[in-house]
């Protein structure tokens, strides 16, 4: 029998976690009731259940789906299509760098380090003051790269590790990205690929991309390296074995972060605000557009985050059987 004791503090847990609960899905509950509210029942509330209280009404949801002055879908689509192919390319590159990282030593020679930065920092000269076309400077930059590493390279002594890499890496996300917005704004500008999709796809892929190494890198760190001794001894290359067995081994990584970066590409709002106007609007710039000269238009902002909302926790449905089931395959071969 279990202790006296027990039952009351098993009650009282229980208790806390419905109550912390209701407190956690209180304010989702709260903008999905508010986007069947009408203008006045927001404005004369609070009103809490419906049927009850207040009536319901598909006033915000006819007015941003059927109404035809009204483009909702356009936005939505453009997230959509800005998430997915951002975090594809983001997790791809990104566990191939992870990998990498986990089974090779890499030494990089802080000269050369240096030597890329002059290259870079003579190009954007070229191009600011001189008015030499981007693409020109582009490619002497990489000449005189790659002409000075070549007869500097034997008298480089001090490197970097892989260590050093992944602090670097980390360090391009822990940099906030309204120090590189207006850098980046000019870049898309002279490409002419401001308010385009392309340019939000490279832009959120490049910016999510350290976190996924950061992650993949532990996943990869952690997988037992026999299988792909195993796997190499019977002929097969290092991308077949990362193929083949390196990422089905860690899908419940890969899983979690995609996930991760799938939000945080969503939800992204600063990049989107400086690099795209109308054509290629995301749903948070349209969230942020119903505060309006006349105030907040809750019930119609309301309807916009609770579109926000369904296509992750759908996404977080679908992924959560792939994350469970590689941590339980990971626990029992441990």
């Amino acid at each position: 029998m279990a202790p006296a004791g027990f039952r009351p503090l098993r009650i009282a847990g229980y208790a806390a976690l419905v109550l912390w609960s209701a407190v956690v899905l209180f304010p989702l509950y709260w903008v999905a009731i508010t986007s069947f509210k009408t203008p006045s029942q927001v404005n004369g509330g609070p009103y809490y259940l419906p049927f009850v209280d207040f009536m319901p009404s598909l006033h915000a949801w006819v007015y941003l789906l059927v109404d035809l002055r009204n483009d909702t879908l356009r936005p939505f689509f453009n997230s959509f299509v800005v998430a997915l192919c951002s975090t594809v390319l983001a997790v791809l590159a990104g566990a191939m760098a992870a990998y990498g990282l986990s089974r090779f030593r890499y030494r990089v020679h802080l000269g050369s380090i240096g030597l890329f930065l002059l290259a870079l920092g003579l190009a954007a000269v070229a191009v600011v003051q001189a008015g030499v076309h981007w693409p020109v400077a582009a490619a002497a930059a990489l000449a005189f790269f790659f002409l000075a590493v070549r007869a500097l390279a034997p008298r480089m002594r001090r490197s970097v590790g892989n260590q050093d890499i992944l602090f670097w890496l980390i360090s391009q996300r822990i940099l906030p990205p309204v120090v590189v917005v207006i850098p980046v704004y000019l870049m898309f500008q002279q490409l002419n690929m401001l308010d385009t999709l392309p340019a939000l796809v490279v832009t959120y892929a490049t910016v999510n991309l350290p976190i996924v190494v950061w992650i993949m890198y532990d996943f990869f760190n952690a997988l037992p390296r026999d299988l792909e001794e195993s796997a190499a001894m019977d002929g097969a290359s290092r991308m077949v074995i990362f193929l083949t067995v390196a990422l089905p081994l860690a899908r419940a990584g890969l899983a979690a972060v995609f996930l991760l970066v799938w939000i945080l590409s969503w939800n992204e709002y600063l990049l989107a605000l400086f690099l795209s106007t109308a054509d290629s609007q995301t749903m948070p710039l349209l969230v942020a557009a119903q505060n309006a000269t006349r105030g907040p238009q809750w019930w119609y902002m309301s309807a916009l985050i609770v579109l926000m909302i369904v296509p992750v926790i759908a996404l977080a449905m679908l992924l959560m059987r792939f994350i469970r089931r590689g941590f339980l395959v990971g626990a029992v071969k441990g």
